[in-house]
This record gives C-alpha cells, structure tokens and sequence, in this order.
C-alpha cells in the first residue's frame, strides 16, 4: 500500500481544490520551493508564524535547521546548525520579548548509514540513530538562552530511560510541558525558569487513563477560558487525552484510523496533522492527512482523506484517501485561515500551502 510515487507533492496537483464541508483548501504547490543544494532539508518538522507574520519552519538538517518565509513563500533567512533531531516549535510573546522554544527529538543522521536501512531503528547502520534530546530556549536571532536536558540530572528518571522529547506546550504563567513521546512517554512540567514541577503518564502506566504511547504532541485548550486543558495526543491509542494543568485526568477522545499529532487552535476549531492512517492494525506508509475538528470535538472535515462518518454518535475509522500528502507532521494557520504544512519522510521537500477558499471557519 506504499503509494510514494504518486504522492510526492507536484505541479499536477497545483490549484487543486481539497477537504469538505466549508473547509476547502486550494493547493499551491510550489510556495517555499528553494535550491536544494543551498538550503536542503531533511524532514520539514514543524512551523510557526511570528509577531511580523513570517512563517518559520524548523527542519532536522544542520545545515540550516531555520528557514524563515514570508506568507508569499518567499526566503527572508536561514539559519543554526545545533539541532540534529530539530522535531518542534514554539513562538512566545513574552514581557521581554518574543522567544523561540525548540524540541530536539534526538534523532540523529547517522555518518555510518549503510545507504539502504531507515526503519531498522536499534541498527547502528540505520539512517537514523538516537541520543538524549533536549529543549531549547532561543531568542528570534536564534541564540540559544537555556536548555533543558535529560531528567536523569534531577533525579525522575534513571540512567537506562531514554528521553526523546517530541513537543511542547506553555501556560500563559509560562510553565513548560514537555511530550517525552520518543522515549519514555511521560509528560514533564517544568516552571518558565526549567525547574522541575512534575510529571506523569508512561506508556507502562497500570492506569489505562493516564498511560501515554508515542504521546507525540501537546496543546493547551484555551476554548473555554475558565478551564483550560492539556490536550495530548497518544498517537499510538490514535486517541487524544485532556488533563488539568497540574496533570489530572480527564477524558479522551479517540480518532479511530488515525496517528494523531499536535492539535492546533484557530477559533472553535482545531485542526490535527495525521502522520499516518492505520489500516488494517498497522501505521501505513504515505498515508497522512489533516482533520479539521469543531468546538464539540467532532470531525467536520478531513484533507487528503476519506470524510468523516459518524454511526450513533460514533466517528468511524478514518483513512486516507492517497490523493496528497506521504506524513503530515506539523502545521500553522495564517490570519486568514491558510494552511502551511509541513512533513515527514516526504522526499524532503519542502513545505507546502493550502489557501482557504472559504475564509469563514
């Protein structure tokens, strides 16, 4: 069921309308295309817009792990070299300004690749090989101010657990939560100064409802402003788990036939890059797309996929439709509702554009 060869992102499919329902998104193929060779990317793992507007992208290629586009996919930067497993990004505005939080995975190119592996994950000739990740503070030149490393250095974890973070999210106090959804599937909070408050989850949790597998990605739902939540994504369970701030639990929602990521707010609604669809009990290959959710946590659109189905009030597994995207990884919307897509494992190209035709959601 590997369909690569026809969804790699071309000019054939450019002006193409995609999605349902209100949310129709047309398709400009060639936004933020630059010379490979001057400004190459691995994975395009996450982006971020500014206070100016500008679209910034973070990509694991040392080279220059930061390309910075205005909304016309034009070039207005690139820059840093210190983030082998560059994996996710935040834009702050705080009392001193505004600030870059970035997740390095640990996810490395390995210099001893035999040319040929890129799954066999624990082979020391893999594509890819792990070290311990990290989270960066950075201010918008792209300085590094602090970082937060390993939790065996305080004491909550020990030597032998891996810790790969994926994602973060930040508390209006600035308190930083931080996915560990490549290791060891916690969720670690930490003050705006990286002092340990706590943490919880696990994937060998006893307690079904607070154990997380592969909890990838991590938001703070603001929709209802006197009680906001965490929304984390155990991507694994292709399901989504709401706990207070201080990390209680208190409910689920399962996306069934979905590899869920980071939700993303714009309004009542958010919307969710699905890295892959499962079919038949297994995460396939070139199979992601984007669900649009609305304000009762029900999917109202879906792009590059099958449309929703919903049976006695429950959603029906979702799949692909194998119309556009390989792994939608990480995604921003502009004022005007557009989309920026970014993904992974997608012949490294670039990021790509979904122009709202609607502008009304």
């Amino acid at each position: 069921m590997n369909n690569s060869a026809t969804l790699k992102i071309s000019d054939d499919l450019d002006g193409k309308t995609f999605g349902a329902a209100g949310f129709e998104y047309t398709l400009d193929a060639n936004w933020g295309k630059l010379d490979s060779k001057q400004y190459p990317v691995e994975n395009c793992h996450d982006l971020a817009i500014d206070s100016k507007g500008r679209i910034i992208l973070v990509t694991d290629n040392v080279q220059n792990n930061f390309l910075v586009y205005n909304q016309a996919g034009e070039l207005l930067d690139s820059f840093g070299t210190e983030f082998p497993g560059a994996h996710a990004l935040k834009i702050r505005q705080e009392d001193d300004g505004e600030f870059m939080y970035v997740v390095d995975s640990g996810w490395k190119l390995n210099r001893d690749w035999d040319g040929v592996s890129i799954n066999e994950w624990d082979s020391p000739r893999n594509k890819v090989i792990a070290q311990a990740g990290f989270i960066a503070k950075l201010n918008m030149r792209g300085d590094i101010l602090f970082t937060i490393g390993h939790p065996q250095t305080i004491g909550i974890y020990t030597p032998d657990m891996p810790f790969r973070p994926t994602d973060i999210a930040i508390a209006d106090n600035g308190d930083i939560y931080v996915t560990d959804g490549y290791g060891s599937d916690y969720v670690i909070q930490y003050d705006k100064q990286g002092r340990y408050i706590r943490h919880w989850g696990g994937h060998d949790n006893q307690e079904q409802n607070l154990n997380l597998c592969n909890t990838h990605g991590i938001e703070i739902d603001k929709r209802n402003p006197d009680k906001p939540m965490l929304m984390i994504s155990s991507r694994a369970e292709c399901a989504f788990k709401f706990f207070t701030l201080e990390g209680e639990y208190v409910d689920t929602l399962y996306v069934p036939g979905a590899w869920v990521g980071r939700p993303v707010f714009h309004g009542e609604h958010f919307y969710v890059p699905v890295c892959w669809s499962d079919i038949d009990g297994k995460n396939q290959d070139d199979s992601g797309f984007i669900s649009i959710f609305d304000k009762n946590n029900q999917v109202v659109a879906n792009i590059g996929a099958e449309q929703p189905v919903y049976l006695e009030g429950q959603l029906q597994p979702m799949k692909t439709n194998w119309q556009l995207f390989n792994h939608c990884h990480g995604l921003c919307i502009d004022d005007e509702g557009n989309l920026y897509v970014g993904q992974w494992r997608a012949h490294n190209s670039y990021p790509i554009k979904l122009l709202n035709k609607t502008k009304n959601n």
